[in-house]
C-alpha cells in the first residue's frame, strides 16, 4: 500500500512505479508491455491462434451456449501469478490491474456493451472459505472502470463440483452440468456478459450462458481476464 510519502510500487516487478502505464497507477510501463497478448483470436470463444478468425474448428463442431468472448491477455506469466495472487490470497491491487486491463483491452476490441455484467458463481462453501468471490470483484472494479455498467450476482452454483483445473478436458464439460440456477431475472434483459477470472476449456461459462439463454436472454458474451 502506498502513503502520501512513497510512490506506489508495480504489482508484478515490485519495484517504484516511475514510469505508469496508461491503464494503471500500480503497474509500471515496463511490466505492461510483458504482459502476454494473443496474436489473433476466435472471435467466438476467444482462442488463441496466430490471426483472427470468427469462428475456430472448435466452434464449428461444438458451437458454445455464448456469443463471443474476450480476454485480456494470455494465461502465462505474469499475468498468471496476478491472477493466482488475486483469486487464492486476496491480492485486490492485483485483481483492479486485471480489471482495469480488461476493460482497456475490450474498448480495443471494440466489445459490445451489455445491460449487465454476471459474475460466475462459487459454491456457498467454497465462497465461505475463501471470503470472497473473485468473479464479483472483477465486476465491481468494471463497474467502476465501465462508467458504473450494472452487475448483479444473478447465478447461483447448486452443487460444490471438483475444481475444473483438477480434472482433464474431457471431464470438464460433465463436471459442471446442470451446476447452475438462475436466482432471478430482471424484466426487459437481453444481453449480458459473464465475468470470470480464467477461461480454459469453457466448459463452465458455457453452462453459465446456457442457463441464461433458456431463462430468456438474447446474447451473452464472455469477459475474462485470461485465457489459456
Amino acid at each position: 500500500m502506498s502513503s502520501g510519502l512513497w510512490p506506489p510500487r508495480c504489482v508484478v516487478c515490485a519495484l517504484a512505479v516511475d514510469d505508469r502505464s496508461a491503464e494503471s497507477e500500480i503497474l509500471c510501463a515496463t511490466c505492461a508491455e510483458l504482459l502476454p497478448i494473443a496474436s489473433g483470436r476466435c472471435a467466438r470463444c476467444t482462442l488463441p491462434l496466430a490471426r483472427d478468425v470468427d469462428v475456430c474448428g472448435r466452434c464449428l463442431q461444438r458451437p458454445p451456449a455464448f456469443d463471443a468472448a474476450y480476454a485480456a491477455w494470455l494465461y502465462q506469466l505474469p499475468v498468471s501469478a496476478l491472477v493466482q495472487r488475486f483469486k487464492f490470497h486476496g491480492a485486490l491491487a492485483e485483481g483492479r490491474v486485471l480489471a482495469e486491463g480488461m476493460a482497456a483491452r475490450l474498448a480495443e476490441q471494440a466489445a459490445p456493451r451489455p445491460q449487465l455484467l454476471v459474475p460466475v458463481p462459487l459454491h456457498w462453501r467454497r465462497r465461505w472459505r475463501r471470503g470472497y468471490n473473485q468473479s464479483e470483484l472483477l465486476c465491481r472494479d468494471l463497474s467502476a472502470r465501465l462508467g458504473g455498467l450494472p452487475w448483479a450476482p444473478l447465478l447461483t452454483r447448486l452443487r460444490p463440483t471438483p475444481v475444473q483445473s483438477a480434472l482433464p478436458a474431457s471431464r470438464r464439460r460433465g463436471n459442471v452440468r446442470d451446476a447452475f440456477s438462475l436466482q432471478r431475472m430482471p424484466p426487459g434483459l437481453d444481453h449480458v456478459a459473464l465475468v470470470d477470472d480464467v477461461m480454459t476449456t469453457g466448459a463452465t461459462l458455457d453452462e453459465c450462458a446456457r442457463v441464461l439463454k433458456r431463462a430468456g436472454v438474447g446474447r451473452v458474451d464472455v469477459w475474462v481476464a485470461a485465457r489459456a
